[in-house]
């Protein structure tokens, strides 16, 4: 009986120990099938934020144009033989609040085409809203020269300009959020396209690197916003014109590059500052350009040291400082 009672025991006693083992199991299935049913929805959720803001920049919505005439900016756009991207750039920031005129930096050896001209007019006059007619200049140059895109606009009526390349598309509220930036500082460079200088010293002497993106995401530091997404004041335009060194001037005309690091030396030399970085969304529908031929990051090292040996020191203010549209952002 004693032998019977001690196996009825122990088979109850297996029992529960399997028992406990399927249910410790199915907790444990339920936990991973819970994580997995939260990450399918977190990846759903953010293909679809993604997809959402992929189609931002054509949105063709209500804008808000309640800026007044005068207090809105131009944009600067350098163009090159590359009309389709040219016609979508116009037709997208014709729509953008705030934008009073278009000046495009013509340096083709031929002038702008009446048929092309014609339709980049009917594209501004369809896309502007509530009355407001942008203004479309062609700056005509006979040189074929970088430093063409920085010359002095004497009947340009906005204090603001936003200095753009043809293949690169900005959301009309990134492009707004940087202006209301700029105006909290109009002395200073403002732009969505940071870069940051690295330093070493050679034999006693600072030598001076030119580093990309990845840097400026590892580091949190940059010491210039690239002019081809940029605000700054007109004034720099006339500065550049006028008293930028003609031996950089030349310098940037024979090497086909540089003139965006000559714009923020001339910037930082007369205001001590550093530029702002504001955070926007980049859609570049473009693939060539100088910044994809070999060499360039040597090049550009090449123009900081050059540069800085013209103006007596280097100019150019680190910073960690961001600015971020906090009206958009769930984290920030």
């Amino acid at each position: 009986m004693v032998m019977r009672g001690s196996l009825l025991f122990n088979n109850n006693r297996r029992t529960a120990q399997r028992f406990r083992q399927l249910a410790i199991s199915a907790v444990g299935s339920s936990k991973i099938k819970l994580l997995l049913c939260f990450c399918i929805a977190f990846t759903v959720f953010l293909l679809l934020s993604r997809g959402s803001t992929l189609t931002e920049w054509t949105d063709s919505g209500p804008l808000d144009r309640s800026s007044s005439p005068g207090k809105g900016y131009a944009i600067l756009m350098n163009t090159w033989k590359r009309y389709d991207l040219l016609k979508q750039s116009i037709a997208h920031y014709a729509k953008c609040p705030g934008l009073d005129s278009i000046h495009l930096v013509w340096s083709e050896p031929d002038p702008p085409s009446d048929s092309l001209q014609i339709f980049l007019q009917h594209i501004i006059r369809k896309n502007s809203r509530n009355g407001r007619q942008v203004e479309l200049k062609f700056d005509i140059n006979t040189e074929d020269s970088l430093n063409n895109r920085f010359k002095e606009i004497k009947d340009l009526k906005a204090d603001a300009v936003f200095s753009i390349d043809d293949d690169i598309i900005f959301p009309c509220h990134s492009v707004k959020f940087a202006f209301d930036v700029w105006q909290s500082a109009p002395d200073q460079m403002v732009g969505f396209v940071p870069r940051k200088v690295c330093v070493e010293s050679k034999e006693g002497k600072d030598y001076y690197s030119y580093c990309g993106w990845w840097s400026v995401w590892w580091t949190g530091t940059y010491s210039m916003v690239l002019s081809k997404a940029s605000f700054f004041h007109k004034k720099y335009l006339r500065l550049y014109t006028n008293e930028m060194p003609t031996s950089i001037k030349e310098f940037v005309t024979e090497n086909r590059n540089c003139e965006d690091i000559a714009m923020s030396f001339l910037v930082a030399n007369a205001t001590d500052a550093p530029p702002i970085w504001v955070k926007g969304k980049i859609y570049e529908i473009g693939s060539t350009g100088i910044s994809t031929l070999g060499g360039h990051s040597e090049k550009r090292t090449q123009c900081l040291n050059r540069f800085a040996a013209e103006f007596g020191r280097m100019p150019l203010v680190p910073t960690s400082m961001k600015a971020v549209d906090s009206r958009r952002m769930w984290f920030w």
